[in-house]
């Protein structure tokens, strides 16, 4: 079998863009045999390469920069709240597997003080109340059944009204969660890593797996891993079988809007339901800032990006002088709202679909791996195993190949993108279709418009100036480079 797949490798501009303090990065130039290859440097990979930091022979690998993909666009809360995920939760499968989930969600948040406690990373980890509120007359029952529950599980819960003038029709709120820096996290865990002399290859995508001599023979630009075992944490593997991802997920952009305030507030909300509202505060010592999230849609089926971003500053009143930031970020949603970590097959382990709640199931999700990779039993384990079945599953599997088909069918018919201004047009040449932006000094960037990965269509983020699949978050630069997969080749003109 051969499988292809590509890490993130996205240098978008974000309240948390920093390098790594590690020097030069470490590039992959010569041929290696280890026992465990991490793909993705994220939070995700770095947290599974921490917990088996003292197993021999691991090394990282990543396309791009040390927590430069999904983990760098997110807001970076630490909470169980989680929108109205547990009324989810019981719908998809039961009430158990709701609690179970609570917990789940409870522990990381302590796995991951205990990694900031022993290590002493210096992050920013800040003891933060988190609020989820209805911002609808019609949400406030669901959220009187979601508190119930949270209630019935012995949750510190309480009603209580946000601090601020947000229009609100009710809310509750916790004191034992949390806000960081993820990149000062990794930052932390990286020197960690390099104490224990476990590489990370910076800038070394993995362009194909292949099964040989019972290992996995991983191939990148200008060297081969031979692994015994390969853990696959990117954002969005890229393979149909055996495990068929695009009929198991979809994908869910949200704006993000930094903005600098006058106080931090100290607290972190979210709404119950769409349309989201989100936000937080963050102090660097020198300014303070409010990130402030809204607009999330299945990108299959809304495109217009300025129009999202200004969405946001209107609902949440931002001044353009004030605005230092303005990026998007990118989710895979699973359809019963819990990820797929876990065994894929042998000696291969997966972890994907966070459902926008990255921190605490990324930091989850190295600890299972971990813990299966060294034969030790999790208590979360069978909760997120990538295999798990019911009703939900099936049921949603005509609503995600209508959305792939969607943004399929785009690239093959011609069609007038009313919501772009005349700088960006499409064009068909000798079968194929193409993209076109003009840029403020007039001049043509022109790629083909179609994804490698599976044919879809691409749309133009005029804010980011990228080319984006909006099937599987595959990215591109104005001159057709891919800049995060899970693509593997460019969409370069070669007219």
């Amino acid at each position: 079998m051969c499988i292809l797949f590509h890490t993130n490798t996205g240098d978008n501009m974000s309240l948390w863009d920093r390098k790594v303090n590690k020097g030069e990065p470490l590039l992959l130039t010569k041929d290696k045999e280890v026992d465990v290859l991490i793909i993705g440097a994220g939070i995700t990979g770095l947290t599974t390469a921490y917990y088996l930091r003292h197993h021999p022979s691991i090394c990282i690998v990543d396309a791009g920069k040390i927590g430069h993909g999904i983990t760098l666009n997110t807001t970076a809360k630490v909470t169980y709240l989680q929108e109205r995920i547990y009324t989810k939760i019981n719908h998809a499968f039961n009430k158990e597997k709701a609690i179970e989930y609570l917990k789940s969600q409870r522990q990381a948040i302590v796995y991951l003080k205990n990694i900031i406690e022993d290590e002493q990373i210096d992050c920013d980890f800040k003891k933060t109340p988190s609020y989820v509120f209805a911002n609808t007359e019609k949400e406030v029952e669901p959220l009187k059944v979601e508190y119930n529950f949270l209630k019935e599980q012995g949750v510190p819960i309480k009603e209580e009204a946000l601090p601020e003038k947000i229009t609100t029709y009710s809310s509750y709120s916790v004191d034992d969660t949390y806000t960081f820096h993820p990149l000062k996290y990794l930052e932390g865990l990286y020197q960690v890593l390099e104490k224990s002399k476990i590489p990370v290859y910076e800038n070394s995508p993995i362009l194909k797996i292949e099964e040989k001599d019972g290992k996995y023979w991983c191939y990148s630009n200008h060297a081969v891993i031979k692994a015994q075992r390969v853990v696959l944490a990117c954002h969005y593997p890229f393979f149909l079988f055996p495990f068929l991802l695009p009929l198991k997920s979809s994908i869910e952009k949200s704006y993000i809007v930094v903005s600098r305030v006058k106080k931090d507030s100290g607290y972190s909300c979210i709404s119950s339901a769409s349309p989201t509202y989100s936000c937080r505060f963050y102090d660097d010592g020198k300014d303070i800032y409010q990130i402030s999230l809204s607009e999330s849609h299945n990108t299959a089926f809304r495109q217009d990006d300025e129009k999202h971003f200004r969405r946001v500053k209107d609902i949440f009143g931002l001044a353009d002088e004030n605005i230092v930031e303005e990026y998007s970020n990118v989710d895979v949603l699973t359809p019963d709202h819990m990820p797929y970590v876990g065994k894929l097959k042998h000696n291969m382990y997966i972890a994907v679909g966070y459902n926008t709640w990255g921190m605490t199931n990324g930091v989850l999700a190295g600890r299972i791996l971990s813990d299966m990779i060294e034969y030790r039993q999790n208590e979360f384990a069978s909760l997120f195993h990538p295999y798990r079945r019911n009703l939900v599953h099936y049921a949603k599997m005509p609503y995600y190949l209508f959305g792939q088909t969607k943004s399929f069918m785009g690239a093959k018919i011609k069609k007038k993108k009313d919501w772009y201004p005349h700088t960006i047009t499409f064009k068909r040449e000798d079968g194929k279709s193409l993209g076109i932006y003009i840029d403020d000094e007039g001049r043509k960037h022109i790629v083909y418009n179609t994804c490698p990965h599976l044919g879809c269509s691409l749309l133009f983020n005029e804010r980011e100036k990228t080319w984006d699949c909006p099937c599987h978050s595959s990215r591109f630069s104005l001159e057709g480079e891919c800049i995060k997969g899970p693509s593997v080749k460019d969409i370069k003109y070669r007219g």
